[in-house]
Formats: C-alpha cells, structure tokens, sequence
C-alpha cells in the first residue's frame, strides 16, 4: 500500500488560510485519486476535496466550494489543499488518501490505509 503523510496544519483565527500538503511514498498512476477528507471530534469523516493525479477537474464538498482549492504537485504523488475564508466548522483532523480512481470520491470506506493526519484548529 502507498503510505500518504500530510502536513500544514495548524491553529488559525476565523477568516484566515492554511495550505495543507500530502506527500506520498511512491509516484502514483495517473488514474488515481488523491482525497482530502476531515473529521471533527465526535464527527464522521467527510470528503472534502478530490483531484486526478493525471489532471482533470477537482471534485469538490458543497460546503467548501469557493473557499477551498485542491491541486496536484508536478510529480504524481503530491497533492495540496488550499484553505482560504476558513471558519471554526472546518476545524477537525485532515487526512490526504489515495484510490485506484475518483468515483464515489466521498466514501471513506473506499480509501486504505489512512495516515495520522494533520490538526486544523479554526477559533
């Protein structure tokens, strides 16, 4: 399995930006999906973002629509997250994972193994 570590996280006040990064251990195919997903304490995990490694159209939570932008690195195994407008309901861990392609991007149970995470914390 592909291992994905992410990074970027941190504490911002309300209105303010974070970029996250997810590196991944090894190239990726370019059919493969690179996903951000995010649960907050108690919460479910919830798909955020999606992009194809090999380029196309980002899929995209209606609730971070306009706000949030995903993006792949040169390389096949980069992807990440700009964050902008955020607000303490986009608080929670942000886990970057991958799959074979981007349907039903928004299923967790589709997508292993998954990393630790990086904490974002919006008051």
């Amino acid at each position: 399995h592909v291992q994905l570590v992410e990074s970027g996280g941190g504490s911002v006040q309300a209105g303010g930006s974070l970029r996250l990064s997810c590196a991944a251990s090894r190239l990726l195919y370019n059919t493969n999906c690179m996903t951000w997903f995010r649960q907050s304490a108690g919460g479910e995990r919830e798909g955020v973002a999606a992009i194809h490694t090999g380029g196309g159209d980002p899929y995209y939570a209606d609730s971070v629509k306009g706000r949030f932008t995903i993006s792949r690195g040169n390389a096949r195994n980069t992807a990440y997250l700009q964050m902008n407008s955020l607000t303490p309901e986009d608080s929670g861990m942000y886990y970057c994972v991958v799959k074979r392609t981007c349907g039903s991007w928004a299923s967790p149970t589709l997508y292993s193994p998954w990393g630790q995470g990086t904490q974002v914390t919006v008051s």
